[in-house]
């Protein structure tokens, strides 16, 4: 029986505008296998991404529990929830979320530093070689294009080896055809790592890539048909 690496229990979330209070998420309970690749879909402003947010503990719900590894997320302090990310989530942003005074090399290496490996740069220019760029370690990202800069990102967050992959959007700056090889390289190495996989995404074409593709509309969330 396949194990939950992610659950989440009646997730509410809610936000001040003005006078007017504004009900984001509504009572999501989700169970997210671990080894499997799921995207999350919907219109903007659907909550998709205020969920993500939510699952990989950048961000705390107005009420619910979240268990990220059987541990809740959602009860920790910032700092508690800094050093579980560290450990066992990496991210894909679709603006890259690179630091633009670090080189390629270095950007890669950061996360791996924090965690205190001792192999940080042989395992960052492992995967950087692994995602075409092993001639350009020494670029920044201004030197880099939209796609390359992305290519540093999926090296940045595989290199980490973490159980959990998080998405934001990762095609969402790169034309069709850089999306498609940047969306091929993904799930290639999502597979070889075996690890989980969460996205969010507008492009039906890479969610259809994932084993499981769900729904939000207004704050809810269903399984797509």
């Amino acid at each position: 029986m396949a194990t939950p690496i992610i659950r989440t229990e009646q997730l509410y979330h809610e936000v001040t505008s003005g006078s007017e209070r504004l009900q984001i998420l509504r009572g999501i309970d989700l169970s997210i296998d671990q080894g499997t690749s799921v995207a999350i879909v919907g219109a903007s402003g659907s909550g998709k991404s205020t969920l993500l947010g939510m699952l990989a503990g950048l961000d705390r719900p107005s009420s619910g529990t979240i268990w990220l590894a059987d541990q809740p997320i959602s009860q920790m302090t910032e700092e508690q929830r800094a050093k579980v990310r560290a450990h066992n989530m990496g991210f894909v942003f679709q603006n890259f979320q690179l630091l633009t005074s670090l080189t390629a090399l270095e950007n890669v290496m950061l996360p791996l530093e924090v965690k205190g490996s001792q192999q940080a740069e042989s395992k960052a220019k492992e995967f950087l070689s692994r995602v075409g760029l092993g001639q350009r370690l020494n670029h920044y990202p201004s030197q880099l294009s939209g796609g390359e800069q992305q290519r540093v990102a999926i090296a940045r967050a595989f290199a980490c080896e973490a159980p959990v992959l998080f998405a934001d959007e990762p095609t969402g700056n790169l034309d069709g055809q850089t999306g498609q090889v940047i969306t091929d390289l993904l799930f290639s190495l999502n597979q070889e790592q075996k690890t989980t996989l969460v996205l969010v995404t507008h492009d039906m074409r890479l969610a259809s890539r994932c084993q499981r593709v769900l729904t939000m509309d207004s704050g809810l969330l269903k399984e797509a048909v």
